[in-house]
């Protein structure tokens, strides 16, 4: 547990925050729905003290192999659009994470999100969804 307050705590802290109308925020929601991303939905956390970042954005796939082409696709239209790379990034079977510091993506299986429920543990976050436009 050390190890992990230590990293949060070494974690770079950006001055600039950011909106829904941010260009990120637009590139990761485009990416997204571009590789069939379903139930995508982001809570803005910018007025919530304890808050690790200013939005997550989560997404469900069908399967790993989707799961792995959203992500990619991610970082991919984040890079090219905005010249940003992750600060960090985790993949698994069940969920992958794509952190730029002050947006945090989740990608999960139904199963996983539906567990996890993030939405439910971050319940004073503005909440939006995001249908295919």
């Amino acid at each position: 547990m050390e190890k992990i307050i230590s990293k949060l705590e070494a974690r770079p802290k950006s001055l600039v925050r950011l909106s829904r109308a941010s260009k990120i925020f637009k590139t990761i929601i485009a990416a997204i729905q571009e590789k069939k991303g379903e139930a995508i939905v982001s809570l803005d956390l910018r007025k919530i003290d304890e808050a690790v970042s200013d939005f997550f954005i989560l997404c469900e796939a069908q399967s790993y192999v989707q799961i792995k082409a959203i992500g990619d696709a991610v970082v991919e239209a984040v890079y090219k659009a905005c010249d940003e790379k992750p600060y960090h990034s985790e993949g698994g079977e069940h969920w992958t994470l794509v952190d730029y510091v002050n947006i945090v993506v989740h990608i999960f299986n139904k199963e996983q999100r539906k567990f996890y429920d993030l939405e439910s543990l971050w319940l004073d976050a503005g909440r939006q969804e995001h249908s295919e436009e």
